[in-house]
C-alpha cells in the first residue's frame, strides 16, 4: 500500500497550492481521508478531513475558508486545495487514509514553503 502526496513547494504569501495524494494497493472509497501537516519543532495537527462516501468535509480554524479537501474515487486521489497561504502554513503535509485503529495508513509527506 502506497500513498504518494505531490504538489507541495515555494510560495509567496497569498498564493495557491494543490496538494495530491494519490493511492496504491488500496482503493480510498472506502476510506475517510484526512490532510494532516507537521511544522517544525511542532506536532502533528489534523487540517481536513473527508468521509469515503457523502458527508460534509471538515477543516481546522487555520483552514476554514482557505483550504478545500476533496476527492475523486474513480481515481483513487484525495486532493487539498489551499489558497490565501500564510507563512505559518509551512509544515511537511501528510495524507491519511483511517478506516479503523488498526487499519489505516500514512503517506510520505510533501513540503510547502511559504515564505515573504
Amino acid at each position: 500500500v502506497h500513498l504518494t502526496e505531490s504538489g507541495g513547494g515555494l510560495v509567496e504569501p497569498g498564493g495557491s497550492l494543490s496538494l495530491s495524494c494519490a493511492a496504491s494497493g488500496i482503493s480510498l472509497g472506502s476510506f475517510e481521508m484526512r490532510w494532516y501537516r507537521q511544522a517544525p519543532g511542532a506536532g502533528r495537527e489534523l487540517v481536513a478531513t473527508i468521509a469515503g462516501v457523502g458527508g460534509t468535509p471538515t477543516y481546522a480554524d487555520s483552514a476554514k475558508g482557505r483550504f478545500t479537501i476533496s476527492r475523486d474515487n474513480s481515481k483513487n486521489t484525495v486532493y487539498l486545495q489551499m489558497n490565501s497561504l500564510k507563512p505559518e502554513d509551512t509544515a511537511v503535509y501528510y495524507c491519511y487514509a483511517y478506516r479503523s485503529r488498526t487499519f489505516n495508513f500514512w503517506g510520505q509527506g510533501t513540503q510547502v514553503t511559504v515564505f515573504s
